[in-house]
C-alpha cells in the first residue's frame, strides 16, 4: 500500500471528522451552558461530578479493549480474516456488558454502604444514576471504536457525539417545560439518551455489517485481547485520571458550587483539543499501518502533517478563548466568571498537549502500550499529588494549575519516548 494514498484516504477520513467533531464540539458547549443556567452553579456542580463518575467507571469497566479492538479490526479487515473479526465483534460487546454491569452493581453496593454511615446529601441520587450509566457509557465506547476500525467515521461519532447530546436537550427542554430541572433528573435524562443513541447505532451497524462477518463460525481469541488490553487499561485508566481528578477532588476538598464553576473553565478550555481528537480519530488506523510496513518516512510525513494540522487553529481558538474569556464565561451565569484565572491555566496546558503531537496513539498503535502505560500511571499520581496541595493552597485556580502541569509531563514524557522508539518528531517544533 503507498503511503501517498494511504494520505489521501487519511485526509479525506480527517475532513469528515473534523466535521462532526465542530458540530459535536459547539453543540455539547451549548448543552453545557443551558444545564448549567437552567441548574445553577451547585446543582451544575453535582450533575458534573456524577458525570465524572460515570466516565472513570465506563473507562474501568472497559478494560482498554475498546483500543485494542481498534487495533485488531484494522489488521483482520486487512487480512479478510472474517471468522476472527467476527468474533471480537460479538465477543468483545458480551464481554464489556457482563463487565460494565458487574462494575456498576460494585459501585451501588459501595454507594449503599456509604449511604448507610453518612448523610450523601445533594450527591445521592445522581451518584447512583451516575453509577447505572456505566454499562452505556462503556457499550458506546466499545461500538465507536470497533466502528472506527471500519473507517466509518461519521457512523462511529456521530452517534454519540451529536446525536446524544441532541437528545438530551430535547428531553430537558421537554422537561423544564412541565418542572423544574434538577441534578438528579438531568442524571436520569442523561442515562436516557445514552441508552436510546446505543440502541440506534447498534442497530445501524448491524444492518451495515457484512454478512460474511456475521456469519459463524467465529474465532475467539480472548486470552490474546486481554493481553495487549491490560496495558492499555492502565494507560486509559491513567489518562481518566489525569482528566477529572481534578473535578473529583474539587468535590472533596471544596463543594459541589466549586465544581460546578470550575467545570465551565474545563468545557471552554476543551475547545482548544477538539482538532486533536478529530484527527486523531483518522490518524490511529493510519500509524498502525505505516508502523506495520515498516515505512518511518511515511510516518514521519504523518506526524508533521497532524502537527501542522493541529496546532495553529488551536492556537487561534486560544488566543480568542484568553481575549474574551470573560463573556464566555458569562453565558453560563455570573457566578461562572470565577473560572476565569482557571480557564487560562488549563488552556496553556492544552497548548502543550496538542503541540505535543499524537504521542499517545503513535505508542499505542505501534506496540509500545507498556512503556506509555507506565508513564500515564506516574503522570497521574503526580497528578493525584499536585491537585491536593494546588486545591488545598489556591483553589480551583490550584486545580487547574496542577492539571496543566500533569498535562506537559505526560506529553513531554512520551514525546521523548517517541523519538527514542520510533525515530520520528511529532511536535509542532519539529516542523519548523
Amino acid at each position: 500500500m503507498q503511503s501517498t494514498g494511504l494520505f489521501a484516504k487519511f485526509a479525506r477520513g480527517a475532513g469528515a471528522a473534523l466535521t462532526v467533531q465542530l458540530i459535536s464540539a459547539c453543540l455539547l458547549y451549548a448543552v453545557q451552558v443551558w444545564l448549567a443556567r437552567w441548574l445553577g452553579t451547585t446543582a451544575y456542580g453535582v450533575y458534573e461530578y456524577a458525570t465524572a463518575i460515570s466516565i472513570i467507571g465506563a473507562f474501568i469497566a472497559s478494560f482498554g479493549l475498546p483500543i485494542v479492538a481498534l487495533r485488531l479490526v484494522s489488521a483482520y479487515r486487512a487480512q479478510s480474516d472474517w471468522a476472527r473479526l467476527g468474533g471480537l465483534i460479538g465477543g468483545s460487546w458480551r464481554q464489556l456488558l457482563l463487565a460494565s454491569i458487574g462494575i456498576a452493581g460494585c459501585g451501588t453496593a459501595v454507594w449503599g454502604g456509604l449511604q448507610a454511615t453518612r448523610d450523601l446529601g445533594v450527591y445521592t441520587w445522581p451518584l447512583l444514576l451516575g453509577i447505572w450509566t456505566i454499562p452505556g457509557l462503556t457499550l458506546l465506547g466499545l461500538q465507536r471504536e470497533i466502528i472506527r476500525g471500519f473507517q466509518q467515521i461519521v457512523l462511529a461519532f456521530a452517534p454519540s457525539l451529536i446525536g446524544q447530546p441532541l437528545v438530551l436537550l430535547g428531553l430537558a427542554v421537554g422537561w423544564r417545560s412541565q418542572r423544574p430541572l434538577t441534578s438528579t433528573v438531568a442524571m436520569a435524562l442523561s442515562l436516557t439518551a445514552i441508552l436510546l443513541v446505543l440502541a440506534v447505532q447498534w442497530g445501524w451497524f448491524q444492518a451495515r455489517l457484512d454478512a460474511q462477518i456475521r456469519r459463524p463460525p467465529h474465532i475467539y481469541e480472548t486470552a490474546e485481547w486481554w493481553r495487549t488490553a491490560l496495558p492499555v487499561m492502565l494507560m486509559g485508566g491513567s489518562f481518566m485520571i489525569l482528566n477529572h481528578t481534578d473535578t473529583l477532588m474539587i468535590g472533596l476538598m471544596l463543594n459541589a458550587q466549586q465544581v460546578g464553576i470550575y467545570s465551565a473553565a474545563l468545557k471552554t478550555a476543551a475547545w482548544v483539543p477538539f482538532i486533536l481528537m478529530a484527527v486523531n480519530a483518522m490518524a490511529a488506523p493510519l500509524i498502525a499501518t505505516l508502523y506495520a510496513e515498516d515505512d518511518q518516512a511515511g510516518l514521519q510525513q504523518l506526524v508533521s502533517m497532524i502537527a501542522r494540522w493541529m496546532f495553529y487553529p488551536a492556537l487561534v481558538m486560544a488566543i480568542a478563548i484568553v481575549l474574551f474569556s470573560r463573556p464566555i464565561l458569562h453565558l453560563f451565569g455570573a457566578e461562572f466568571i470565577a473560572a476565569q484565572g482557571a480557564l487560562v491555566a488549563l488552556m496553556l496546558g492544552q497548548l502543550v498537549n496538542v503541540g505535543a503531537g499524537s504521542v499517545g496513539y503513535l505508542m499505542i498503535m505501534t506496540t509500545y502500550q507498556k512503556q506509555a502505560a507506565g508513564v500515564m500511571a506516574a503522570s497521574a499520581l503526580a497528578n493525584v499529588i499536585l491537585n491536593w496541595v494546588g486545591i488545598h493552597w489556591f483553589g480551583i485556580l490550584g486545580a487547574a494549575i496542577a492539571t496543566a502541569l500533569s498535562m506537559a509531563l505526560w506529553n513531554i514524557w512520551l514525546y521523548v519516548l517517541v523519538v527514542k522508539k520510533l525515530g520520528v518528531r511529532p511536535s509542532i517544533l519539529d516542523t519548523f
